[in-house]
């Protein structure tokens, strides 16, 4: 049983800084990809981060990219978001995800299986 446990949320001015991880256990750790993505009271689950199985590549939404970095520990079984700058609009339920199959990162909710609990972010302005 693949599981998934976030942590690091909080409240946090904006211009601030906060560190999420997510530990995950269930299964080998380091074959696959691992997402975060965050829900916004009444709006949709939208794309934050995804990093591949070996950290070699990532992917970020715009509207995070040069703020917020991910970073895996296959030793660790461990996905971090770390969360620079942030801003008001930053403020969310943020989850963890990773995919069904082997190898494939990808970019939407759809493409992810199992998820996490999620960990509210919320930036005060």
């Amino acid at each position: 049983q693949v599981q998934l446990v976030e942590s690091g949320g909080g409240l946090v001015q904006a211009g601030g800084s906060l560190r999420l991880s997510c530990a995950a256990s269930g299964r080998t750790f380091s074959s696959y990809a691992m997402g975060w993505f965050r829900q916004a009271p009444g709006k949709e689950r939208e794309f934050v981060a995804a990093i591949n199985w070996s950290g070699g590549s990532t992917s970020y939404a715009d509207s995070v990219k040069g703020r917020f970095t991910i970073s895996r520990d296959n030793a660790k079984n461990i996905v971090d978001l770390q969360m620079n700058s942030l801003k008001p609009e930053d403020t969310a339920v943020y989850y963890c995800a990773t995919p069904l199959f082997r190898y494939k990162m990808g970019l939407t909710p759809g493409e992810y299986h199992y998820w996490g609990q999620g960990t509210q972010v919320t930036v005060s302005s």
